[in-house]
Formats: structure tokens, C-alpha cells, sequence
């Protein structure tokens, strides 16, 4: 931890020419733009896995149909639609897995005190909201910090509730089956983009602006990850190629399921 915490004064550091009283802040944001950077490629290994199981799942759910009451026969045939479609079982979950670590140290750096005695313009780095509210109130010199860190999730919050809804509404959970929970995780999902408001209310500054780069990244990340891809077509609105090729299958097998969502 003291090695990152070294990183980071470094930076502030190499930033203070530019930023001055902010160099400590602007270096919480950089260092976290940078660790991000680093993890892009196990986003990337996740987001291929992610989307290899959105391929598949209307074939899956037509197995889970067929082979209701022959559990046995159920799980070969689900194998054998993996290693046919060469994507494994747990695809995009590893990935997802090993950038905890890395998440979870970050977070742990900027909770702490390591970053008192810096500020980020009129709030210290080692404060609350609450201090803010109880030194000039909602609207003082570290309130009005705050009010533009909150404005600021709020419309990642927005923009990551809009896109969750549409991949939903697109790819629902239960693709046809009745799934217990379901209906309620679905309408629960979206509106998680929102905790981050409470998680800065109640975090140290320091963390905040780790939480809010983190937060703001993911969202961007995610709509390049998972943007749609056009089919080129011949100028009458269809496919070049007649549509052959195996994304473009895959593309169909989404759509089916949106088409019976």
C-alpha cells in the first residue's frame, strides 16, 4: 500500500506546476486513469466472454426446453454447445474476477489517511460530506465541491441506467424461461448505478474522486466494449455478403431473442 501511496506523491508532485494546491487530487484521478488502463485488457477478455454467452443463450434456453426433465442429458447437451461454439462455460467471469484485487487496493489507498492534509480546492482530501455540510453547509466552499461530484454521478448514473435498460429489454434474464427473481432483478439492476451517490456521500474525498474516475471509465469502457456494431450493407438495406458469416448469425440469434422479449 505504502508503494502506491508513494506513486501517487510522485505524481502529485510531477503535477504541481499545473495544478498547484490540486496536484494531490489531480493525481487520484490520474493514478486511477492509469490503473484502468492497465485492467482494460482483462474489460476487453470480459466483455468477449460476456457477449459470447449472449450468443448462445437462445440456444441454451432451447436445450434447457427440450431437456426439461432429463437433467442429464441437459447438462451434456450445454457442454456440448460450449465446445462447439469454443466458448467456455465461464467466459468473461475470471476476468471480472482478477480486476477486484486491483480495485479493492485502490479503494483501500484513498480511504484511508494517507491523503489528509491535501485538498481538493476548498475540501480537504480526508473529509466527508458531513464535514463539508457542518463547515458552511450545502452550498459553502466544500459543499459546492461535493455538489458537482454529485452532479457529476448523477449523469453517469443516468447514462449507465439508460444503457442497462436497453441491453435488458434486449437480452431479458429469463430468454423465455420462467426464472424465479427474475422480473424483480431486472427492474432492480438499472437503478444500482445510483448506490455510487450514497458511496460518495459517505467516503472520504480521497476516495470519492477514486470512486467517481472509476465509475465515470466503466461507463465510457462499457459503451465502446458494448456499442453496436452495423452490418455494412449493399445499398438496398441488406446485409453485403447475403449476411453470411458466423457474427452475423450470432447477431440474428440476439435479435431473436429481442423479437420474442
Amino acid at each position: 500500500m505504502s508503494v502506491f501511496a508513494s506513486l501517487v506523491e510522485r505524481l502529485a508532485d510531477l503535477l504541481q506546476p499545473l495544478f498547484a494546491t490540486t496536484a494531490t487530487a489531480a493525481a487520484i484521478v490520474l493514478f486511477t486513469m492509469l490503473v484502468r488502463l492497465a485492467v482494460h485488457p482483462l474489460s476487453r477478455a470480459a466483455a468477449r466472454g460476456q457477449k459470447a454467452r449472449t450468443w448462445i443463450a437462445p440456444q441454451l434456453a432451447a436445450l434447457r426446453k427440450k431437456h426439461a426433465k432429463n437433467p442429464e442429458r441437459l447438462k451434456k447437451a450445454m457442454l456440448e454447445l460450449h465446445a462447439k461454439e469454443k466458448v467456455s462455460p465461464f467466459a468473461g467471469i475470471l476476468p471480472s474476477l482478477l480486476q477486484a484485487p486491483a480495485f479493492f487496493l485502490m479503494y483501500h489507498l484513498f480511504s484511508g489517511d494517507r491523503m489528509a492534509g491535501h485538498t481538493l480546492f476548498a475540501a480537504p482530501l480526508g473529509d466527508h460530506w458531513a464535514d463539508a455540510l457542518s463547515h458552511g453547509g450545502v452550498f459553502g466552499p466544500a459543499g459546492r465541491v461535493y455538489l458537482a461530484l454529485f452532479a457529476l454521478v448523477t449523469a453517469v448514473a443516468v447514462f449507465t441506467y439508460r444503457r442497462t435498460k436497453r441491453q435488458l429489454a434486449a437480452q431479458p434474464l429469463d430468454l423465455g424461461q420462467p426464472t424465479p427473481g427474475a422480473g424483480a432483478i431486472s427492474k432492480v439492476m438499472p437503478l444500482l448505478s445510483f448506490a455510487t451517490l450514497i458511496t460518495v456521500a459517505v467516503v472520504p474525498l480521497a476516495a470519492a474522486l477514486y470512486v467517481v474516475t472509476s465509475t465515470t471509465w466503466s461507463a465510457v469502457e462499457r459503451a465502446f466494449l458494448f456499442r453496436e456494431e452495423k452490418e455494412p450493407t449493399d445499398g438496398k438495406g441488406e446485409p453485403a455478403g447475403g449476411g453470411k458469416g458466423k457474427p452475423a448469425g450470432r447477431k440474428k440469434a440476439s435479435g431473436a431473442v429481442a423479437t420474442r422479449a
